[in-house]
């Protein structure tokens, strides 16, 4: 009888538990699995265990739909959606920055979109262009990169619109004269314009994909001549020194690499017009007027004044006299003549005569002297492309307001500083070839008069060095002032002479020294950041 009660006992109990596994919302039933089952007490839950087991057809494995194996259509369609949107990501990352005009933490201490933009353009061409060492074509990606970020900027002008008057036909046939919208003129005429000169820049670098006429070597190379190294690049340890063959490039070479030189060329030179033509449009800043003196005088000196001031005004010989052994002396002189036009133009435009500015020279006087201080600053911008930007230059950028503009002078300048970069390190690679030539050219002269020995060719040529070609010389600017004052003055003495040639030579070194990289140029494209 116990017995019997202890079996009918039991087995209540395992009925009471199966019917309670299934009493659930189903919830039980869907979460148990082998593993859940295996934890349980054998010797209490062994039969409910094998009967729940056999009782979940939902999570049979072998019932559920296998995966489908995608094709290589189909992998490279996803990929390029994966792309694309870590692209979009990129993209509202960037112009959240601009939005809030660099600022991230959303304080209020941002610059204005304006200068976002401008400094974006900087940054953007100091990461791609900045390891441009070498006279050859991007990497693919670099590339990819340039143009696609290159798009997200000036996607901005798009938006920079003004309103035109138009014509549109109704549906009774009469014309009415609406006000539509269109980009503004400037930028109309002008992006185009830019995005062919990048266009060429770019092209100009691949062109010297399959060239095998010189090669480069390292500054710690023993293939590198140390003398000529140090004297030709002593601040610009970081540059690859370029080697051309033993007799020299080719006729086809050398004919090439002028060519290219001439395309950059006027690369260069429709960039620096752009560029100067967006700085003259741009509003001078009302701190940078309460900051210059009371006339002309003041800021030019007594000395400068007088120069520009005489009956007989040659500006060509006006530079000659000044001292441009520095670059810090060439951007103090043109800060003075930028500041002096400045003041003229002020004086002829005021209405009044009473101002406090007013002075005894007239409005016919002031117009000339302001006319000969532009044909300076011209003068300036030619033989110096690569001088950096004045105190008004940079004060305007600084607080311009127009985004159109600021998009404007930020990629012409860009791309000016590029084609300059070009332009070196073509003139690097005909300075080698000319210095080869040189040396072969007088080594045979050498040979065909007596054969001296290697220690007296060594000493010889530490005192005489092969005169260096300057990317001046290439490009033509300033060899014509030479032979102007030689027919101006044929009888003039050879202390005169000498002493005109001296100065010329300062010039030269300036230019020659200026032949630096892309990074070492940034003080040129460089956007200033706002004063707090």
């Amino acid at each position: 009888m116990v017995r019997a009660g202890e079996q009918e006992q039991e087995g209540r109990s395992k009925l009471f538990n199966f019917r309670g596994m299934f009493e659930g919302t189903g919830r039980h039933t869907k979460s148990l699995s082998v593993d859940t089952a295996s934890a349980l007490d054998p010797t209490e839950d062994g039969s409910a265990s094998s009967r729940s087991q056999g009782s979940k057809p939902l999570n049979d494995s072998d019932k559920l739909p296998k995966p489908r194996v995608m094709s290589k259509e189909e992998i490279a369609a996803k990929e390029a959606r994966e792309k694309l949107l870590q692209e979009m990501e990129q993209m509202k990352e960037k112009f959240s920055k601009l939005l809030l005009g660099e600022d991230m933490s959303g304080g209020g201490k941002g610059v204005s979109s304006a200068l976002a933009l401008s400094n974006a353009f900087t940054n953007l061409a100091a990461s791609i262009f900045g390891e441009q060492r070498r006279l050859e074509p991007m990497p693919a990606e670099r590339k990819a990169r340039w143009r696609k970020e290159i798009d997200w900027l000036l996607s901005v002008t798009d938006y920079v619109v003004e309103m035109v008057p138009s014509q549109q036909k109704s549906k009774d046939g009469s014309q009415m004269e609406i006000m539509t919208t269109r980009q503004r003129t400037d930028l109309h005429m002008n992006i185009p314009a830019l995005r062919k000169l990048d266009a060429m820049l770019i092209e100009c670098l691949d062109n010297f994909k399959d060239q095998n006429e010189f090669y480069y070597v390292s500054k710690d190379s023993e293939d590198s001549d140390q003398d000529d190294s140090k004297k030709k690049n002593d601040d610009k340890w970081w540059l690859p020194t370029p080697k051309v063959p033993a007799e020299g490039l080719s006729d086809m070479a050398r004919k090439f690499l002028q060519y290219q030189k001439d395309c950059v060329n006027q690369v260069l030179k429709a960039a620096m017009a752009i560029n100067a033509q967006i700085i003259t449009e741009m509003e001078i800043p009302e701190s940078y007027i309460d900051s210059l003196p009371k006339n002309g005088r003041a800021s030019l000196g007594d000395s400068i004044y007088r120069s520009i001031t005489v009956e007989f005004f040659d500006p060509d010989q006006f530079l000659s006299t000044m001292d441009l052994s520095s670059e810090h002396k060439i951007l103090d002189l043109k800060n003075r003549i930028e500041a002096s036009i400045v003041i003229w133009k002020r004086k002829m435009n005021q209405k009044d005569g009473k101002s406090t500015w007013g002075s005894a020279v007239s409005l016919e006087k002031r117009e000339l002297f302001e006319e000969r201080a532009e044909t300076i600053l011209l003068l300036l911008k030619h033989r110096f492309p690569g001088i950096p930007q004045s105190a008004l230059d940079i004060s305007k950028i600084q607080f311009n307001k127009d985004v159109g503009q600021a998009v404007l002078e930020s990629y012409s300048r860009i791309l000016e500083s590029l084609a300059f970069t070009v332009l070196s390190r073509i003139d690097d690679v005909l300075q080698a070839d000319y210095q080869i030539q040189t040396q072969n050219l007088n080594g045979r002269r050498r040979s065909s008069v007596s054969r001296p020995s290697p220690r007296e060719d060594l000493d010889k040529g530490s005192t005489e060095t092969p005169a260096s070609m300057t990317l001046s010389d290439f490009m033509g600017w300033g060899s014509d002032q030479g032979d102007s004052d030689m027919k101006k003055d044929p009888l003039a003495s050879d202390d005169f002479c000498k002493d005109d040639d001296a100065k010329q030579q300062k010039l030269s070194n300036v230019v020659t020294n200026k032949k630096g990289s892309y990074l070492e140029n940034l003080g040129v494209m460089r956007s200033p950041t706002s004063r707090h």
